[in-house]
């Protein structure tokens, strides 16, 4: 059993490696022809769109390794099957819950490599992405609204005009109020810069305290610190989709956002995604069995990796319209990114019954 074992665990991972290189190379064709439409606005060049794409590579991987899976396993099951070594397998009494159990082993390492991926290489290198495009386009992060990105930490309601790439900030207005919802402090600073350290040290700032409605007071500070519980990880949620964030900053937000009564569904939704999302490999693997078990010698190899193309794209697109469903009518956000999973596993197990039974 440990040579079958060995046997399977390589043919379905080569052929998994070899679709997975091979949709990389097609997805980053099209990103590089997306990012053409970007040469020549404010010094960004060729060269900035390539290594732009070069940088979103762990995150494509992320996404696709899981119906990579698919679709290897669907063509090293279907090669087995047409030179009868399955058949062989089931005749020396292997039975289909072993021929299962040999192909988890390949799923667990694709879903260790995909939580790698999603969690420690894929978020770093997308801000980095992010930022090499702003860089080169001598833009800043994009705001929400025209006067910038709002924000609540506690008592005081923060605007930030603009979020640079390096994380910095410009136009930085906080609003302080008291327990009875009365303005006691308004600050405006040119500039905000984050330290490990010392926290944030805004600049040039102007301050006026509301000490009662006939008493006004207002200073000037060359420097002042402002201790506050956003990062500038938070404050630039904007140059990052949700779910491509690393689950530690994803749940470090969603706490933030809970502690003041802000909505947190998207974000959520995205952190339970990413927790269910390396999982997937082992259901698309489990999928795969069914289909490939049986004397299938005249099987067409084409038609079956077609048709893993379409159950993969067909569950990327069931996993988008959840989120997207969940988000607009507030859904649990647990369900709602369990439930596409949850299906193709369903499937998966009711025609692996259903082969058994034949």
């Amino acid at each position: 059993m440990k040579t079958l074992n060995r046997y399977l665990f390589r043919e379905v991972l080569a052929a998994s490696a070899l679709v997975l290189v091979a949709f990389l190379a097609l997805f980053l064709f099209f990103d590089f022809l997306a990012e053409m439409e970007r040469v020549g606005q404010g010094g960004y060049r060729l060269k900035h769109a390539i290594i732009f794409v070069l940088l979103t590579i762990p995150s494509r991987a992320y996404e696709i390794l899981p119906i990579a899976s698919l679709v290897g396993g669907l063509y090293a099951l279907t090669q087995l099957s047409r030179h009868s070594e399955l058949t062989v397998m089931r005749a020396a009494g292997v039975s289909t819950t072993r021929l299962l159990g040999s192909l988890m082993r390949v799923g667990v390492l694709i879903a260790v490599t995909t939580f790698v991926l999603g969690e420690y290489v894929a978020p770093p290198m997308e801000r980095a992405a992010q930022k090499w495009r702003l860089r080169s386009t001598n833009a800043s992060v994009p705001q929400e609204l025209r006067t910038g990105v709002w924000l609540r930490d506690g008592r005081l309601f923060v605007n930030v005009r603009r979020t640079l790439p390096d994380g910095a900030l410009e136009g930085v207005r906080i609003y302080e109020f008291d327990e009875q919802h009365k303005l006691i402090r308004a600050s405006n600073a040119a500039r905000g810069e984050y330290s490990h350290d010392a926290g944030w040290v805004l600049s040039e700032v102007q301050q006026t305290r509301f000490i009662s409605e006939r008493k006004i007071e207002a200073e000037l500070l060359p420097r002042m610190a402002w201790q506050s519980e956003l990062t500038p990880e938070m404050l630039s949620a904007g140059l990052q989709a949700p779910e491509r964030m690393a689950l530690s900053n994803l749940y470090g937000y969603v706490r933030h956002l809970e502690e003041n009564q802000q909505r947190t569904g998207r974000y959520e939704v995205a952190f339970w995604k990413k927790v269910i999302y390396p999982f997937t490999a082992l259901v698309m693997l489990g999928l795969a069995l069914p289909f490939c078990l049986g004397n299938q010698r005249s099987s067409n190899v084409s038609a079956r990796i077609l048709l893993g193309v379409m159950l993969g794209m067909g569950f990327y697109l069931l996993n988008g319209l959840s989120s997207n469903l969940g988000i607009i009518n507030d859904w649990r956000p647990l369900p709602t990114a369990a439930a596409p999973s949850l299906t193709f596993l369903l499937a998966a197990l009711f025609m692996l019954r259903w082969v058994e039974r034949r």
